[in-house]
């Protein structure tokens, strides 16, 4: 991380989030209208600033680091992402809140930016492990999350009452402190492929 926060790639560049990002973080939620989805949690462009508020609300109490995520290429802000639940003494952390526009998922932008949030986790906060979480529905973060290299440690079954009332079961995935370095290359090597195929 540089000093002033910023976590940096090839392909995008995460900022530290702040009510600054407010406008085009409205602009990129509204690509694939992704608050419509009923297993995820992304805020409406009316409840962002809410959303914001709670980041860094979440940031002051150490809990959390709170990024926008923008294509270096285009200079776009296209989502958001949070390294959060820290617990510091037992050195353990999740990467969560994450949401991109539908015009950059299933590109590089995920990939990447797990890779220096988990490099940022790993190497500088040193962690042992970090944990990943989502809607057993959601098939979609599923695979993401299991492409990646992260191992399924169960389900959390009636473990959250929604918005709108349905209830989810939760299910947790995680990388250890031993499995990063492979997991490391294995990323890099994903990243080489999105290369190749100009994505």
């Amino acid at each position: 991380m540089g000093q002033d926060g910023y976590l940096s790639g090839e392909y995008v560049i995460l900022e530290p989030l702040s009510m600054d990002h407010l406008p085009a973080l409205s602009l990129a939620v509204a690509d694939g209208e992704l608050w419509n989805l009923w297993y995820t949690s992304v805020p409406h462009p009316n409840e962002m600033k809410a959303y914001i508020k709670a980041a860094l609300e979440a940031e002051k109490r150490g809990e959390a680091l709170a990024f926008a995520v923008r294509c270096r290429d285009s200079g776009t802000i296209v989502g958001c992402t949070r390294l959060c639940h820290w617990d510091q003494p037992n050195r353990h952390i999740e990467i969560g809140y994450t949401w991109y526009c539908k015009s950059v998922q299933r590109t590089a932008v995920n990939t990447e930016s797990k890779l220096l949030l988990l490099s940022y986790a790993f190497e500088t906060l040193d962690v042992i492990a970090v944990e990943f979480r989502t809607h057993f529905h959601n098939e979609a973060s599923r695979q993401a999350i299991a492409r990646l290299g992260a191992k399924q440690d169960g389900i959390l079954r009636n473990h959250r009452i929604l918005k709108d009332g349905t209830v989810r079961d939760t299910v947790v995935y995680s990388i250890i402190d031993s499995e990063w370095p492979e997991i490391k290359q294995h990323l890099k090597i994903m990243l080489q492929h999105h290369n190749h195929s100009e994505v």
